[in-house]
């Protein structure tokens, strides 16, 4: 008697294991970017030019990740040399040619004050 309960206890683990480890491979991660920005980045990459990924300011410390480099305020990503630095943006200066790198190149931003009376950010009016 003690034998079929080691096979049912057996039986019932392999069944438990197989069934989380079916329902964990159908479950996404949470903190992938959407598709859609995933597709933005990995566009502006494959075109070969620099990728602003991150901008970290502090009172001590200015600095980006362009393309997996971390690049000081001042510093230099190739031949170009980080001249300035925002929350959102990234200026690279190569001699005469500057490259403004965006943080959310796909966002549209513009001052509240150049918006229509009733618009909103978006750009449609309120109803």
């Amino acid at each position: 008697m003690s034998m079929s309960i080691k096979k049912v206890t057996v039986l019932a683990g392999m069944f438990i294991v197989a069934a989380t480890t079916a329902s964990a491979q159908g479950l996404a991660d949470p903190t992938r970017p959407p598709a859609a920005l995933a597709a933005a980045g990995g566009a502006a990459a494959a075109g070969g030019g620099p990728v602003l990924q991150s901008v970290m300011l502090s009172p001590g410390r200015k600095m980006a990740m362009i393309s997996g480099q971390m690049v000081l305020l001042g510093g230099r990503y190739g031949s170009a040399r980080l001249v300035r630095l925002t929350d959102s943006e990234a200026e690279l200066k190569d001699g005469s040619e500057t490259i403004v790198l965006s943080l959310y190149p796909q966002v549209d931003k513009r001052p509240a004050d150049k918006m229509q009376r009733g618009e909103t950010a978006a750009g449609k009016t309120k109803k």
